[in-house]
């Protein structure tokens, strides 16, 4: 059985989730959001990467899956959105958990079966897969769905001997 920790990045909210993945199918753990107030920037970056730090020593997730960056309309939104993630990312290397990154699509394709998937589709599709009668926060839904792509992406690798590879670029390196 295998923890693994799903975080949905925000320079204000952001979601996390965390599954166990038994091998054939997926338990849910827990969820919830890191609030990171109104303050400056820094001190909000510093928010994310404590929160991080504390869910990963309270609940000792082995690998971590991550959104990847979209660029929308606003660029400075994309650069705050990056920099929240770049602290999350560090608080999982640190804390020596191999990181993998899904973009928006692949996580609604492995949760709701495409890729044009609204919020609240991802979200029951979660509450359906994990047995949730109350509905997760939208923030946290979404870290449980990219956790739950992560579980379904590393069991599609361990049948081809591939669950030591690592991605490079977007691509499968062995």
């Amino acid at each position: 059985m295998t923890l693994i920790l799903g975080i949905d990045p925000g320079s204000r909210i952001t979601g996390y989730g965390v599954v166990r993945d038994t091998g054939r199918n997926c338990e849910y753990v827990a969820s919830g959001c890191i609030r990171t107030g109104d303050g400056a920037l820094p001190e909000r970056l510093q928010a994310v990467f404590r929160g991080v730090r504390e869910v990963i020593e309270r609940y000792g997730p082995v690998t971590m899956g991550i959104e990847q960056v979209f660029m929308a309309r606003n660029a400075d939104s994309a650069l705050k959105l990056g920099q929240a993630r770049g602290a999350a990312i560090l608080a999982g290397v640190e804390a020596g958990l191999e990181v993998a990154e899904y973009t928006a699509t692949q996580v609604k394709q492995a949760i709701a079966g495409t890729g044009g998937a609204d919020k609240e589709q991802v979200q029951m599709m979660v509450m359906h897969l994990l047995k949730l009668v109350q509905k997760p926060q939208i923030d946290a839904s979404d870290a449980l769905a990219i956790a739950l792509c992560h579980a379904h992406h590393r069991q599609s690798l361990i049948p081809h001997g591939l669950s030591g590879a690592k991605r490079r670029s977007g691509r499968l390196r062995l």
